[in-house]
């Protein structure tokens, strides 16, 4: 039987107002979300959910669309390391697909995956080749997988990791990046912190959750790299839903500490994990 124990709970303070439990699993070191909604579709309004969306109306979305341009070329430097002669990139969760155009751009030979019809629709305005599902996808492999921010939303976690493994090449590229608990704005935050992002984040992972459960389909994390700008933006949502209002010199000053702590002990707001079959 799991070891497990509710750590706190925590609010969907973007569209239902709902309270959900954070669990605590010690043998995967991972927080549960929980329950996990049956119908999680509901909890993606387009209206407010900032990924699934292009619009540039209110100060956080201007902040996290400039950030995003910046981020774009990064992630691309990033892949080009380990391109080979077909530089294939599949991104799964795409959102609305501007990874997969500067990429494209740049001559990967890019192919996304989004359930979201309403970002599915604004990345295939992007002429780009776009799939509702893993299943839906033809029978190839890629060089590059990536998923930005993802993998904490997909439900059946084990039997998603083993079927984008078969999407995988054999010498390919598996680039994760998630939130991390253990960084010291989800602490300093804590019920508050905005990458909890419950129910739409079903899983949160620190670096050994992530360790824990690739290697249980035989992949290994060959190199870990931080998201600098995360805890910033983490830190700005997370002063709104634990004060009601935004508070930029605070979040400043929170994310620019979480940063500068995790110079000493690696744990950033954020994290890139790259991974290969064994």
């Amino acid at each position: 039987m799991l070891d497990k124990k509710i750590k706190f709970k925590t609010k969907d303070y973007l569209v239902s107002q709902e309270y959900f439990n954070l669990i605590f699993d010690k043998e995967s070191d991972m927080l549960i979300t929980e329950p996990q909604p049956e119908n999680i579709e509901k909890y993606y309004d387009p209206k407010n959910y900032i990924s699934h969306s292009d619009d540039k109306n209110s100060v956080i979305e201007k902040v996290y669309q400039q950030v995003k341009k910046i981020t774009l070329n990064e992630k691309v430097k990033l892949i080009d390391q380990y391109s080979l002669d077909e530089k294939s990139l599949l991104d799964i969760g795409c959102g609305t697909g501007e990874f997969l155009a500067y990429a494209k751009n740049k001559n990967w030979n890019t192919v996304g995956v989004e359930v979201n019809q309403n970002a599915r629709n604004k990345a295939s305005n992007k002429n780009l080749k776009i799939y509702k599902s893993l299943e839906d996808l033809p029978n190839r492999q890629f060089n590059i997988i990536s998923l930005w921010h993802v993998l904490e939303h997909l439900p059946n976690l084990n039997e998603k990791i083993s079927l984008i493994k078969t999407k995988l090449d054999d010498n390919g590229i598996l680039i994760i990046a998630v939130p991390n608990y253990k960084s010291y704005d989800a602490k300093h935050y804590k019920e508050f912190w905005a990458a909890y992002d419950t129910p739409r984040h079903l899983w949160h992972f620190s670096q050994d959750a992530i360790k824990i459960l690739f290697e249980k389909h035989n992949f290994k994390v060959t190199k870990t790299l931080p998201m600098y700008f995360d805890s910033f933006y983490v830190s700005l949502l997370s002063e709104k839903y634990k004060n009601g209002k935004s508070n930029y010199l605070k979040a400043f000053y929170r994310g620019l500490i979480s940063n500068i702590k995790a110079k000493s002990n690696g744990e950033y707001s954020s994290l890139i994990y790259i991974l290969k079959k064994k």
